[in-house]
């Protein structure tokens, strides 16, 4: 994995702006409906192009293919594993174990008001053995990524896939005795895709909001409590991981990156330890959210592991504000004077494709991370 050798290097946590009608064609598919799949195959084909080229021309160095091809970060793996079966839910049963569980029993009026995540979506039970059945789908997300990149001018390349604490979220159990087996099913059935991209010659990015918004889900946990629950997670991690380079390997976690108060998000340092013992090469971290920004001040403290590096997020999807790039710059002095220069890349909060007003704001941000990152390399080189 490169590091910010001369220069502060940049790139993003994944999902990018889709094509028009390309996201309703993709979700039409995962529901079962028909669709005209050379029409699909062909949008997604050069939607991915476009993006790797608006990538570039924002000034990303370490780029991905928007995540075009799946309906979310996460709910795309319900095509790739077999052993799941989805059903309509009883009128008792709650829609999800929602992310942002406390903050909803401080502020039902607020909550009230807006859809739930997951809101209208049949829960989905594992009522099988897990296996893998993605290998169609994740070679072609490979070979289109590696046709779209023949002709790119950029530093390395990265593909996302979720982890296993992440898809348990959404994910019931009804086959396997308890959570730690079923947690280590869903590792050894996703260790195949995470072992494609690698072979493939991308880093491989783990999307893990679980590791910070597990906290929200689970209300009554107190912080000791949690973080045995979570280091759990962390070892289904690792062992899905169990093979993989380090150096080959990226690491994201946030609080859910829903919009919303975030009043109950567990703080960086009381996890900040199981985030590092991933074995991962780099970390990419939100940090540049009002509730989160301040926690820099963690890096006083804890030390960065020789060798590894932190992607901290320097610009957001909290709101539709454009940062500023002295702010950005600002932001990214802070993590070199802590971490090291050559240990820091310029990184975003969450993927910004879905989540701001607009694309044209998300190839915004991207260019005030850029001349961000360039005014921190002056000042750093």
């Amino acid at each position: 994995m490169k590091r910010s050798t001369d220069r502060i290097l940049t790139t993003h946590a994944g999902s990018l702006p889709r094509p028009e009608g390309l996201r309703e064609i993709v979700a039409a598919k995962s529901t079962g409906q028909g669709v005209d799949e050379e029409d699909l195959n062909r949008r997604i084909r050069t939607g991915v192009a476009e993006v790797v080229q608006m990538q570039m021309q924002s000034g990303i160095d370490i780029v991905n293919d928007g995540e075009l091809s799946k309906t979310s970060f996460t709910d795309y793996v319900r095509s790739r594993i077999s052993g799941f079966e989805e059903r309509e839910m009883p009128p008792e049963e709650r829609p999800t174990q929602d992310i942002a569980g406390r903050d909803m029993l401080e502020f039902p009026e607020y909550f009230a008001t807006r859809a739930q995540v997951g809101a209208g979506r049949n829960p989905v039970y594992c009522t099988g053995p897990l296996r893998y059945t993605g290998q169609t789908a994740i070679q072609a997300d490979i070979d289109t990524f590696k046709a779209a990149l023949q002709d790119a001018q950029v530093e390395e390349s990265f593909l996302p896939a979720v982890a296993p604490g992440t898809i348990e979220h959404w994910l019931r159990n009804e086959h396997y005795p308890d959570d730690e087996s079923y947690l280590f099913a869903i590792a050894n059935a996703i260790h195949e895709e995470y072992k494609a991209i690698v072979d493939a010659g991308f880093l491989l990015q783990i999307d893990d909001p679980d590791l910070g918004d597990a906290w929200q889900i689970h209300s009554h946990m107190t912080v000791p409590e949690y973080r045995k629950f979570a280091e759990v997670r962390v070892d289904a991690l690792n062992h899905a991981l169990r093979g993989i380079p380090a150096e080959r390997v990226r690491l994201h976690v946030c609080w859910g990156s829903y919009h919303g108060p975030h009043l109950f998000d567990i703080p960086l340092r009381d996890i900040v330890d199981l985030i590092l013992k991933v074995d991962a090469q780099a970390y990419s971290i939100e940090a540049s959210n009002p509730r989160h920004d301040h926690e820099w001040k963690v890096w006083q403290d804890v030390k960065l592991p020789d060798g590894k590096i932190l992607i901290p997020g320097v610009v957001g999807h909290s709101s539709d504000f454009v940062e500023h790039p002295e702010l950005v710059a600002e932001r990214l002095l802070k993590y070199a004077g802590l971490v090291g220069r050559e240990n820091v890349i310029a990184g975003t909060d969450c993927g910004l494709g879905t989540r701001v007003g607009h694309p044209k704001i998300t190839w915004a941000k991207f260019r005030a991370m850029t001349e961000g990152a360039e005014l921190a390399s002056k000042a750093l080189w």
